[in-house]
């Protein structure tokens, strides 16, 4: 097990009507401005919006509505907003909705905490945040994990480059999450399985390191592996379930919370390996497409094409994920793969490029893909095996 200094300081407000808890958690940050991030209609037609307005102004908050983030949020509207929130004179910055929301409310948080700097200058790396304004969620998606990590990804669409990237610190965290299952009950079917695959993916990413002897916190991540496996495909056939959305919702958090990839951090800046996010954020760049989706569709081409750089890794997971008795180290990590498909394919993800974009994939799509991920060629990704551009482009090819 490698050294770690582990920190989450989020706190949970976790279960059916905590959304009611809204005003009293803001008011301990004794603020009278509020600045409160959405998206779309969802918010607003559930009625959402308007209990969250209504209980900071019955606490004697003012309230700006500042609406419109997509998913595969941009640079540009977290600008936007954060001129709006500057103006306001926000001191506190919520974040009604999914992953999306959450980061694009982290880098308004960054920017009204540095009024003089644009946040382009900490998006592109160019400046290291060392302060944020406090910030805190109501989750209505259950995907993300936005809600306890360090982390924020946007695309630029700005620059012109059109890639998609996040910065890490821990000024990114959520001061607390308001986690209510029974705000997921209305997403649709699609939506909920993507956010699972990402749930998924989240401590996929952790699990599959050359470092190993971290017994304990295997077995925390097979046990979330064996738990959204199970649960996953029944949120999906019922929303409304509310056990089922329940150990989705908590999954998701603590896939990404950074438990399930203690004392695995390697060379790279962080825990674990992360190629399939890569590879996954250029399609999301280049097509738009949802990103837990941009997971699923490559997962296993990356899978077979690194799976050699230790098979006894990807069997271990089959046999302790899925049951699988076969002793046999190649056909067990052959079987855990395919189960895994079955798995995305359980939850109406598609497990190709051409499942996810509905059309004829080429050797173009790929190159570009590959060109967008690498930075131009300028970088490689992953730590289980380190991929340049030419391995980028192949597993792209493979999982046309």
């Amino acid at each position: 097990m490698q050294k770690f200094n582990y920190y989450s300081p989020t706190r949970i407000v976790f279960g059916a009507g905590t959304r009611n808890d809204i005003g009293t958690l803001i008011k301990e940050f004794v603020v009278k401005k509020v600045a409160v991030i959405f998206g779309g209609n969802s918010a607003k037609k559930s009625g959402l919006l308007d209990l969250v307005e209504d209980k900071l102004k019955s606490e004697g908050m003012d309230v700006l509505l500042l609406g419109g983030v997509v998913p595969n949020p941009l640079l540009s509207k977290a600008k936007e907003m954060t001129k709006e929130a500057l103006k306001f004179g926000a001191e506190f910055v919520l974040a009604v909705g999914g992953g999306s929301v959450i980061d694009t409310a982290k880098f308004v948080a960054i920017g009204v905490a540095n009024p003089d700097t644009d946040i382009e200058e900490f998006f592109f790396q160019r400046k290291k945040v060392e302060k944020s304004a406090p910030i805190g969620t109501v989750l209505t998606i259950a995907a993300a994990g936005s809600e306890t990590s360090d982390s924020a990804v946007l695309t630029d669409d700005v620059t012109g480059t059109h890639i998609k990237k996040g910065i890490t610190t821990d000024y990114n965290r959520c001061r607390f999450a308001i986690m209510d299952p029974e705000l997921t009950y209305t997403l649709p079917k699609y939506q909920i399985g993507a956010g699972v695959a990402d749930i998924f993916m989240h401590t996929s990413e952790r699990y599959f390191t050359n470092i190993l002897g971290n017994h304990l916190t295997d077995e925390m991540a097979e046990g979330l592996f064996r738990d959204i496996i199970k649960y996953g495909p029944v949120g999906v056939e019922n929303p409304a379930d509310y056990e089922a959305m329940s150990e989705i919702m908590w999954c998701g958090s603590v896939s990404h919370i950074g438990l399930t990839g203690l004392g695995a951090k390697g060379d790279t800046p962080r825990d674990g390996d992360w190629s399939c996010h890569q590879l996954g954020m250029a399609i999301s760049a280049l097509f738009d497409s949802t990103h837990g989706a941009t997971l699923s569709a490559v997962w296993a081409s990356w899978a077979n094409y690194v799976k050699n750089e230790n098979i006894s890794r990807f069997a271990s997971f089959a046999r302790k994920v899925y049951g699988v008795a076969e002793t046999d180290d190649k056909k067990a990590a052959d079987i855990g793969i395919e189960r895994t498909v079955e798995f995305f394919k359980s939850v109406g993800m598609p497990v190709s490029l051409r499942e996810l974009l509905n059309r004829e994939v080429s050797e173009k799509d790929c190159e570009d893909l590959a060109v967008n991920c690498s930075y131009n060629k300028s970088r490689s990704i992953g730590s289980f095996k380190s991929l340049d551009y030419n391995d980028m482009y192949n597993i792209y090819m493979e999982a046309r």
